[in-house]
């Protein structure tokens, strides 16, 4: 693979500014996005006022601990503009969630806010070996989702040509790619997995393509699922990370010379990791649930928000901004299997060992004679569908082995198991709602 490493020059002095600069940055910054929710956001000014806190509290970064959490419930409560600190005739931007598990989360962004946007997802692209005048793929979707449009922002900044595909018509994906040249690709790892299949079904090799770099988001993914993408496009694949409630894709991302997790742009966004059971901040290096404040949003400040993901915080190495580890998996995706936590990732884990096993997977939860039962469905190569029955035990046996349950494994035909054409369905849970 091409070493895509970033010039020194081409990067922002914040980026490499010292542990000190970037604190005193951080400081001033939060002290006005906590005094700017206060001011201009009923919610925001009862939960400090019920927690006993005022903006004028905070004199050193560690006293962000003094302040409550803002979780999604809070946000669907005060649907559609609630959260707001800005008047609605200055918000130039409006994304919301599908809302197909209750009523929708809203976003918005000012002008400003826009272009901040732009800044750090352009951060993101050039860390991850992207340079102007290179052709990104853009195949997250397009919409309210902040996916496909928030990667144009940062694409349009630092002067790359966009080709906005978003997702689905996966045999145009693959077209245009050879066609049009494409350096990079932004994608879900799942839907990458059937852009790897419909190169094999077109008779192309995908090590053949013009591809150098996949920047790969929107779900938790595995070291071995990136070793997979590499190995079967010849490409760098790396992380990219960002939810809409904090801005959207860009929040934080993978340096393509070190792939040694994903520098977050503190200067926007101050993290922190807490224990999801009782709140407590956690010392840098601990597993915990990671919570973010926005330092400099305008239209849609939020204050310590409860990602539900699952990760740890380390020093940085590319950047001198604190890295956090690839997410585990989030705090409401845990699968709790006669007593054992499980995350899809851990299955995908094993999964990824079996040379027999297609990548692709689906969890399947029932309910049977009053004990919950996981089938793990996968599918074969196609030139190793005879030994299907025996790869089943194995991962099962992996399985049980490394994540301390039992699990059934069933052996669907090549192309038998739900492919992603956005974010995957990991977890399909048939059991009765209690």
């Amino acid at each position: 693979m091409e070493d895509l490493t970033p010039s020194r020059e081409s990067l922002e002095p914040i980026e490499i500014a010292s542990r000190d600069e970037i604190a005193s940055v951080q400081l001033d910054r939060m002290k006005w996005s906590l005094r700017h929710a206060y001011d201009n956001v009923a919610f925001y000014r009862d939960s400090f006022d019920k927690a006993g806190v005022h903006p004028d509290d905070l004199h050193d970064l560690s006293d962000l601990a003094k302040f409550p959490f803002t979780v999604k419930t809070d946000l669907r409560d005060n649907y559609p503009f609630g959260m707001f600190a800005v008047p609605r005739d200055q918000v130039a931007r409006i994304h919301a969630s599908s809302g197909t598990t209750g009523q929708p989360t809203v976003v918005g962004y000012t002008a400003r806010d826009l272009d901040t946007w732009g800044t750090v997802v352009a951060r993101s692209l050039r860390a991850s070996g992207l340079k102007p005048g290179d052709i990104l793929h853009n195949a997250y979707g397009y919409g309210l989702f902040t996916g496909g449009l928030g990667i144009h922002l940062g694409a349009d900044k630092l002067g790359l040509t966009t080709v906005p595909i978003s997702g689905g018509m996966t045999q145009r994906q693959v077209r245009l790619i050879e066609d049009f040249g494409a350096t990079g690709i932004t994608v879900t790892p799942s839907y990458a997995l059937s852009i790897i299949d419909e190169y094999a079904e077109q008779g192309r090799d995908p090590r053949e393509s013009p591809l150098k770099v996949g920047i790969f988001g929107a779900e938790p993914w595995t070291n071995a699922m990136r070793l997979e993408i590499e190995q079967a496009f010849d490409m760098h694949a790396v992380d990219i990370y960002g939810l809409s409630e904090v801005m959207g894709p860009g929040v934080a991302n993978e340096c393509v010379e070190t792939k040694d997790g994903l520098h977050i742009w503190e200067d926007h966004f101050y993290p922190e990791i807490i224990d999801p059971e009782t709140g407590e901040v956690l010392p840098d290096g601990e597993l915990g649930e990671l919570v973010f404040t926005s330092l400099t949003k305008e239209a849609f400040p939020i204050i310590r928000y409860r990602t539900r993901d699952l990760t740890r915080l380390l020093p940085g190495t590319a950047r001198s901004m604190r890295r956090m580890e690839k997410v585990t998996g989030r705090s409401d995706d845990m699968i709790i299997l006669r007593g054992v936590n499980v995350f899809p990732t851990q299955i995908e884990e094993q999964l990824m060992t079996v040379e027999a096993l297609a990548p692709h997977f689906q969890i399947q939860l029932d309910r049977v004679e009053h004990k919950d039962v996981m089938t793990v469905m996968v599918e074969p190569w196609p030139h190793t569908v005879a030994g299907g029955d025996v790869a089943a035990r194995e991962l099962a046996q992996k399985v049980k082995q490394v994540v301390g349950v039992t699990v059934r494994v069933t052996v669907a035909a090549p192309g038998g198991v739900a492919r992603s054409q956005g974010k995957a369905v990991r977890i399909v849970d048939n059991r009765p709602k209690v």
